[in-house]
């Protein structure tokens, strides 16, 4: 097996690095860009993400980001398109797609979605686990689904072109997206419910409904979320009933780096290798294996 490509959907590296006081190109976390030297090509979603109610919180982690692109220039770029990210993977560079975690961080003020959209976020979790002013969550206030506001901010997401993500959103605020999309959604970091019962994973009919929206969901390698085993073997069950319902093209990686204790199979972003070698030894060809790795996130992103 040679280099592999990855697309993650998710990562919670540049909060951990601004709290750490580390950069991103060498830090105790389980992502750096040290950690990726061997894939031959590298894109990742970055969220700004803070568990506090701090107003400042996203233009302090934007600048943040923004100082680790320039101080890595060298090795990392600031992508806001497809295009942009095979001119930087062409470049040899890590391709940097930013997120934002919990629409809070932003006021939940459609107003700030072109301001968002400028300094290059294309997508956004409506809520994280904290139920908003757009919506409940999976944990907090889950009968609720999205509100006035919340229908103008999705509604404003999809015309600026951002992608709404459905992960840690109640059950009725994910349905209300799906009556509203006209747009691929994204599940960035979300399991499969029938495989593990927890309320962060998504139903059959969730997963179903992202299949047929042409969208995508991300993989999630937080111990908590795979459950069972918590192996590779596990993290195949998720993926194997994502594919016996058809979602061939509508799953991806979505790590969740940062963000908590992944299995210990994969305790960092260059163990990867491990997933990808395992899936092949147990009979996936290789390009259902590139396409989770790659190709799908890149087709919504696209």
């Amino acid at each position: 097996m040679g280099p592999i490509s990855v697309f993650d959907a998710h990562c919670d590296t540049i909060s951990r690095c601004w709290d750490a006081k580390e950069g991103l190109a060498h830090n105790t976390g389980s992502l750096s860009l040290d950690r990726v030297t061997s894939f031959e090509r590298y894109c990742q979603l970055f969220a700004l993400w803070t568990a506090k109610d701090d107003p400042t919180a996203y233009q302090t982690l934007l600048s943040f980001f923004q100082e680790e692109m320039g101080r890595n220039s060298d090795r990392i770029v600031q992508c806001r398109t497809a295009s942009e990210a095979a001119r930087a993977v062409r470049q040899g560079k890590t391709a940097a797609f930013l997120s934002i975690e919990g629409a809070e961080m932003i006021g939940c003020d459609p107003t700030r979605l072109e301001q968002a959209a400028a300094d290059g976020v294309v997508a956004i979790n409506l809520t994280w686990n904290r139920a908003n002013a757009l919506s409940g969550t999976h944990k907090d206030e889950p009968n609720r689904g999205l509100s006035p506001i919340g229908r103008r901010f999705v509604a404003k997401m999809e015309e600026l072109r951002i992608l709404v993500d459905v992960s840690h959103l109640s059950d009725p605020g994910f349905w209300d997206v799906m009556a509203m999309a006209r747009r691929p959604i994204l599940a960035s970091h979300s399991n499969i419910k029938s495989v593990w019962d927890h309320t962060r994973n998504l139903t059959d009919g969730q997963i179903t409904a992202i299949i047929e929206n042409q969208g995508v969901i991300g993989l999630n390698f937080y111990a908590e979320f795979i459950g069972g085993s918590r192996d590779l073997d596990m993290v195949r069950a998720h993926l194997d009933h994502v594919l016996e319902l058809g979602g061939a093209a509508s799953v991806a990686l979505g790590g969740d780096w940062d963000g908590g204790d992944t299995i210990a199979a994969l305790p960092a972003i260059d163990s990867l290798p491990r997933l990808y070698e395992h899936l092949l030894r147990h009979g996936y060809k290789e390009t259902v294996v590139q396409d989770l790795f790659y190709n799908n996130l890149m087709r919504v992103v696209r």
